[in-house]
């Protein structure tokens, strides 16, 4: 009998090289094809109040950000801040979280396979409740912050349709960092370059 060929089940990258989705491995990307990715997947199904829309790359700085603003961190926990969504920029997609039960439990072993990979290319220990805990709260407060700013919802609609208790920023932390106004989305490229070089800054403090 003709024997059938596996389906492909791997992606082509910027660099050239192929993540497999379902056998990842911590080599699979570069950095470069990292901050492009999550440059090019967007918050909010893609959905703006502005005229483009604001990506996972920009998020995870925020986040960062934010937590810098509370108790100093080591360079360690700097980079896991940083690269908390980086499965999302591997795979070029971040549902919204009304999508997420319906796509199931396997693509919930993927993403976390991913995250695996991401942890072990970047030397990253996974999270304590601790540390998560205090990762979720900037994490939401980006989140609630980029609802009313970003993506066009008013307070009331966070508190009382996306269950967020914690108060949106009006101040935006990346302004006084980068200029501009406050809360607009960056193009990709701006969001690629930005990120690309805070992940080598963190990288080179880990290392040093």
């Amino acid at each position: 009998m003709k024997k059938t060929a596996p389906e492909r089940a791997w992606v082509r990258l910027p660099s050239g090289r192929r993540l497999d989705l379902l056998l990842p491995s911590p080599l699979d990307w570069d950095d470069e094809d990292l901050a492009i990715g999550l440059s090019r997947t967007f918050r909010w199904g893609g959905h703006s109040t502005w005229p483009v829309p604001l990506s996972v790359a920009q998020h995870s700085l925020t986040v960062l950000w934010l937590r810098r603003q509370g108790a100093p961190m080591d360079s360690v926990t700097e980079l896991r801040e940083l690269l908390h969504d980086a499965e999302e920029g591997l795979i070029g997609y971040d549902p919204i979280s009304p999508l997420k039960p319906f796509l199931g439990p396997n693509f919930q072993v993927l993403m976390e396979r991913l995250q695996q990979m991401v942890f072990i290319r970047y030397g990253l220990p996974s999270w304590t409740p601790a540390s998560k805990k205090r990762h979720k709260k900037a994490d939401i407060l980006a989140a609630a912050s980029e609802a009313v700013h970003v993506a066009g919802w008013t307070r009331q609609e966070v508190a009382k349709v996306l269950k967020i208790k914690l108060a949106p920023l009006d101040e935006d932390p990346l302004v006084e960092v980068y200029g501009g106004k406050p809360w607009q989305p960056w193009t990709a490229e701006v969001a690629a370059e930005r990120f690309l070089a805070e992940l080598r800054s963190c990288l080179d403090e880990k290392r040093s």
